[in-house]
Formats: C-alpha cells, structure tokens, sequence
C-alpha cells in the first residue's frame, strides 16, 4: 500500500477542486490511499506554520502533491508559510526520494502560474524528492489535457471560481500517473 498527501492551500476553493481531481485520479490505482490536508490559516502563528502532527503524516507518505493558487507570481503566503515549515524537515532529509508533484491556479491565461510551479519543483529539490510532470502533450484545441502546454505540473484558468474542466480532467491525470509512479517505485 502506497501513500499520497496533497497539501494545498486554497481561497476560492478552485484550488481544493483540482486537489480533489488529482486524489480522484490517484485512487484509480489499486493500492494507493491518499491524504489530504487544506493548509488554515489557524495553522500559522506569528507568520509560522505549525502543524507537529501534519509533518508527522507526511513522514509515512510515499509521495507529497503541493498546491497552491499564484498570487503575485507565486505560491501564496500560506503555503509559503508551510514550506518555510518544513524546513525544520530539510536537515534530516524525511522527504528524499518521495515522489512530488504540484498545482497551481490563477484568473489569466498567462499570470505567472509556471513560476509558483518551479517554486514547488525547488521546495521538492532542497528535500532532495523526485519531482513528475504532466507528461501529457497539448494541442490547439481547448478540449485536451494540459490545455494551457505546461509540462511542469497542473495549471488551470479560472473563471468566476471555476476551474475549467479540462484542466480538472489534466489534474486527475496528474494523480493517476503520480501513483503509478509511486507504486512502481516503491
């Protein structure tokens, strides 16, 4: 039995609609459970995440599935706080050689969503994690996977708080080929 967390962050609940694609497409493979955890606000205390029993999950984890929606650029303040967090992880190396992957959402077809995903591929690196992308080519038309040709991971375009459903459809692929990897490996 394999496990898969996605941490994410999530305002609009657009980024807690792709979390749930990607753990939909994760749960297609036998053997696979998947954890997820929506970072609070409540968790972050003088600007310092703080979740001792999130960390503690985590460990047992097979792989880790960050999200956040861009703002500015990049991940939000909250998630930012979290992997500022997970830091205190960083020395011991608890994430190595975890499978990761991440997602990210914005309101403009091009706002600066891959720089949040290289942000994450980074986070993953300095655990020393193997990072996967979306390995799904993309093609003229607003009806294929990976609508907007980012390989790094899930970017979607949203309208009014709705993610569009193809790139809910490119977010359970990301899931699904996240635990193949995971379970071929492990």
């Amino acid at each position: 039995m394999s496990r898969i967390a996605i941490v994410y962050f999530s305002k609009s609940d657009v980024t807690e609609q792709l979390a749930n694609a990607i753990a939909s497409g994760a749960k297609q493979e036998p053997g696979i459970t998947v954890f997820k955890h929506r970072i609070e606000g409540r968790e972050i205390l003088e600007g310092r995440f703080e979740n001792a029993e999130l960390f503690e999950q985590l460990k047992s984890c097979d792989a880790i599935i960050f999200g956040s929606p861009t703002y500015m650029g990049s991940v939000s303040a909250q998630f930012k706080a979290f992997a500022d967090a997970s830091s205190d992880h960083w020395q011991n190396q608890e994430w190595a050689d975890k499978v990761s992957a991440g997602f990210t959402c914005g309101t403009g077809l091009n706002g600066d969503q891959s720089s949040t995903l290289q942000y994450m591929a980074t986070l993953a690196s300095q655990h020393g994690m193997l990072w996967v992308n979306i390995d799904a080519s993309y093609g003229t038309e607003c009806s294929t996977l990976n609508r907007l040709g980012c390989q790094l991971g899930v970017v979607s375009q949203t309208t009014n708080s709705v993610p569009h459903e193809v790139d809910l459809a490119t977010a359970k692929h990301l899931g699904h080929r996240v635990a193949k990897l995971t379970l071929r490996l492990n």
